[in-house]
């Protein structure tokens, strides 16, 4: 086991790295839910050292909170900082969308529908649907090819998965898409205080889109399966 984190431990890393946060996005892992080092070690088949890696930058994403002595939690943010969270997202998004306006090329439009699409298809499987709809508006920052942008709008992003999970309601699927696909018009028409306007309109109301996790504080070897398999994790 040493030799081989050793010789690819960079790559198994952001391989738990990824395991854990899709699960917390997916909200397969629940707000204060909590991540045992031993347990995820265990179940992906790497060191303490590389799980402890991968926990140390959620909590710098704001996915995970560090409890010295008592180990790690998926993060429970508070009503307040939801708030302010998308009031900063509202901004950002702007900016995308005053930046992009108008600007898209042919590949972007194509890259954008195609998800459009699979957003569409995955209406009913909640854990996707929840997750698309935010990888949306990540592709929509990458974009821009703004570092900071790209950056801040990612981690905020990955948050609001959090906010939506311990505070949001039943979410019309149906909705968002039909938005995504509305915000892409306009955008290729060049609609700016249009597609602005619904940017901010869509981040308001998508705290109503979210869906509570229905079955508690699951087993985290079991959560972590399906996630382990698909990184080529143990």
């Amino acid at each position: 086991m040493a030799k081989k984190e050793n010789e690819t431990g960079g790559g198994r890393a952001q391989a738990v790295h990824r395991v854990l946060k899709r699960a917390i996005l997916d909200q397969a892992l629940s707000p204060g839910s909590k991540l045992p080092e031993d347990s995820i070690g265990e179940r992906l088949g790497v060191s303490r050292t590389l799980v402890r890696e991968a926990l140390v930058r959620l909590s710098e994403e704001g996915l995970v909170e560090l409890r010295p002595n008592r180990g790690a939690v998926v993060a429970r943010p508070t009503l307040e900082e939801g708030r302010n969270l998308f009031l900063t997202r509202m901004a950002l998004e702007r900016l995308v969308v005053e930046t992009l306006s108008g600007k898209l090329t042919q590949e972007q439009i194509d890259i954008l529908s195609s998800h459009i699409e699979a957003e569409e298809a995955a209406k009913k499987e909640r854990a996707q649907s929840i997750r698309l709809a935010g990888e949306f508006h990540t592709l929509l920052a990458q974009m821009t090819n703004n570092a900071s942008l790209i950056r801040y709008v990612n981690e905020l992003v990955a948050r609001s998965s959090l906010i939506l999970a311990l505070y949001g309601r039943p979410h019309s699927s149906e909705c968002a898409v039909s938005e995504h696909q509305e915000l892409l018009d306009k955008l290729i028409a060049g609609k700016t205080d249009e597609a602005a306007a619904l940017m901010a309109h869509h981040l308001d109301s998508v705290t109503t889109r979210a869906l509570l996790p229905t079955d508690g504080d699951r087993n985290i070897k079991e959560v972590l399966s399906a996630y382990a398999v698909a990184e080529g994790l143990a």
